[in-house]
């Protein structure tokens, strides 16, 4: 009777098999397989059997797309594409003005000490739970808030290189974009309604 062991190696992605005193490696992303005792035809028998899961393969495509479907939920309001681009153009011309806070921390502080005008988030974060607490805060706060599509529009539109998850514009009211701002958190709260 031949004594077959399986031990599957989750951290290097190695399938270790001892059959018959003989010990057997491949790699489990079925490319460089290291053979020691191995025939073509045992390698293939196992690797058809040990790499190729279908359950595994159609349960990921589903759980992405639900994710995605429940992060487009949760980012409400979202902003058409026209109002995006003013938003953008404004939290640059902000940025440029010193009256920008880059990033999740800033914007709640400065909601906390409430020198915020509005909150500008990022709908594409991944994952959304570490903004969430913005709109609650802002809503605490009376503020408006709005969700953009992408993170790296925002991040550019910030000055930086990186993606932005979150922004907020401060206030000034002897700002020459103080107007500019009244009249953007006036269609902002629209979406709100």
């Amino acid at each position: 009777m031949i004594h077959q062991k399986i031990n599957l190696l989750k951290n290097c992605n190695l399938l270790c098999l001892d059959l018959s005193q003989k010990i057997k490696v491949q790699n489990h992303g079925c490319q460089n397989q290291a053979k020691i005792g191995w025939t073509p035809s045992e390698l293939s028998k196992t690797t058809q059997f040990f790499c190729s899961d279908p359950s595994r393969e159609q349960s990921n495509p589903n759980q992405q797309n639900n994710k995605q479907t429940m992060s487009d939920e949760r980012a409400y309001p979202l902003a058409s594409a026209d109002l995006s681009v003013t938003i953008l153009d404004l939290v640059s011309q902000a940025a440029n003005f010193k009256q920008l806070k880059k990033g999740a921390n800033e914007a709640t502080k400065t909601l906390n000490r409430g020198i915020a005008e509005f909150v500008v988030l990022a709908a594409d974060t991944e994952p959304l739970e570490i903004l969430l607490h913005l709109p609650l805060l802002c809503e605490d706060k009376n503020k408006p808030y709005v969700f953009v599509p992408s993170k790296a529009a925002l991040g550019r539109a910030c000055g930086v290189s990186r993606s932005v998850v979150a922004c907020a514009v401060t206030t000034n009211d002897q700002s020459q974009i103080a107007e500019q701002i009244r009249a953007l958190k006036i269609s902002i709260e629209k979406l709100l309604l």
